[in-house]
């Protein structure tokens, strides 16, 4: 059978010759004992045993996955600790008991995460999770695992298994060693993950943000509605994140989040979105972005819709006040300026408006001149006709209004850049260019002559 395509449930029906490692001296009489009592057990009769020695059933499983390396074996073992685990969470603080204090817990998980296949993958994966979730928080100079911050032991460091996983993960969402499973796998981790401030570090260190942007699109099986949701947590659990948030602000993560959030009826994919809305809200650009993908109306729309979530008509109350603040404080260059830097270029009022290029030509002037950098590079990039023409446009409307502007549009060597469109196939680009191309070279002086 493909290895990829393995479940638990067969995993479980082997039998595995336990008696055979024990005289091959790979497992103890001890351990024997312990695995004839609880392997192919029902849970009501598991649940007892590790209630009483959990802590000894731990240190079996670590002994067996550190000795033995037959692949079936390994396979067994990883599916009864994921099996324990998902029937109670909280026996992942078995493994953080004094008693295992001088155990590496994490190493055999850790290497297996990195060589086994799929199925070993996937289980060591989400048995690394629930550990790390788990582990007790630092006190008096210990940290978990029975190593102290200032010990020379040869554990494992949390440092060492936090970066290794986060490192695989992105590795799974870069390229899938499973065509299904990969990715639904590891979104569903970092959503558990990155509540972790030192994590959220390591995945930006990682360049994983970028990784989790194309995710983010409306969804309809519940498969695809689960994966969306975990992604969604992950941005949110994000955004609590200086370094996080500098790195979205580059990404075309806002428009797809409207998106979800205008296409989606489920509650709890609304709810952290809305979340994320929030916490964005008052950092850097945001808040003109969303004004400018009409996040006040769907706000409304929103909030006439019939939720049960207390904390979703909370957030969407406090993002309504913060928008109606920001919509007053955004000026006329704030928003011309983020629909430039996200390559929204469309004709809206301001770019024909004389009023807004007489009191914002001087803004043109900051970062270098970066608004004409932006435009100069839809020109040579963009195939979004409205966009080109709009380029144009507003290159001649700044070769207009400002005073230097043919010496600052010739420093860019626009001149060669826009003749290229006047032999566009869309009328409208061909209209744009040709009046840039006739202001540079008639100047400021004369360039009001030419109307379009």
């Amino acid at each position: 059978m493909d290895r990829a395509e393995l479940t638990t449930e067969q995993v479980l029906k082997r039998d595995i010759p336990w008696e055979t490692y024990m005289s091959t001296k790979l497992i103890t009489s001890t351990c024997l004992q312990l695995l004839r009592r609880y392997d192919h057990k029902p849970e009501s009769q598991r649940g007892p045993l590790l209630d009483e020695d959990g802590p000894s059933y731990v240190r079996v499983f670590l002994n067996i996955l550190r000795s033995i390396s037959k692949e079936e074996t390994v396979e067994y073992v990883l599916a009864l600790i994921d099996e324990m685990l998902a029937a109670n969470p909280k026996r992942a603080a078995l493994f953080y008991d004094n008693s295992l204090s001088g155990e590496d817990i994490y190493d055999p998980f850790l290497r297996l995460l990195l060589k086994g296949n799929w199925f070993v993958q996937e289980k060591s994966c989400k048995i690394l999770t629930h550990l790390i979730s788990a582990r007790p928080k630092l006190q008096n100079g210990m940290v978990p695992n029975g190593e102290a911050s200032n010990s020379k032991s040869k554990l494992t460091s949390i440092h060492d298994v936090l970066k290794g996983l986060v490192d695989w993960l992105c590795s799974q969402l870069r390229s899938p060693t499973h065509p299904n499973c990969s990715i639904p796998t590891a979104t569903h981790c970092l959503a558990t993950l990155l509540r972790e401030t030192y994590v959220r570090t390591l995945f930006v260190q990682a360049d994983g943000v970028k990784l989790l942007i194309p995710l983010i699109s409306p969804a309809s099986t519940q498969q695809s509605i689960q994966l969306l949701y975990e992604t969604c947590l992950c941005i949110w659990l994000l955004s609590f994140y200086d370094a996080a948030v500098d790195y979205l602000s580059t990404t075309r993560v806002m428009p797809r989040l409207v998106d979800v959030v205008k296409g989606s009826t489920k509650e709890k994919v609304v709810r952290v979105v809305v979340m994320s809305f929030r916490n964005l809200l008052a950092k850097g650009a945001f808040a003109a972005q969303m004004i400018d993908l009409g996040l006040p109306h769907i706000v409304q729309n929103l909030k006439a819709q019939a939720w049960s979530d207390e904390d979703l008509l909370d957030a969407l109350n406090q993002l309504e006040v913060g928008l109606k603040e920001n919509l007053k404080r955004l000026s006329s260059f704030d928003k011309y300026k983020q629909q430039v830097l996200l390559g929204h270029l469309d004709w809206s009022p301001m770019h024909k408006d004389p009023n807004f290029w007489r009191e914002n030509i001087t803004n043109f002037e900051e970062n270098d001149f970066q608004i004409l950098r932006v435009l100069m590079t839809v020109i040579d990039t963009s195939t979004d006709t409205t966009a080109l023409a709009v380029a144009c446009y507003d290159l001649s409307q700044f070769l207009q209004y400002h005073p230097s502007g043919r010496l600052v549009v010739a420093d860019l060597k626009a001149k060669d850049r826009v003749m290229k469109l006047m032999n566009h196939d869309n009328a409208e680009v061909r209209k744009n260019s040709l009046l840039c191309v006739q202001r540079l070279f008639l100047g400021a002086k004369y360039a009001s002559f030419l109307q379009v």
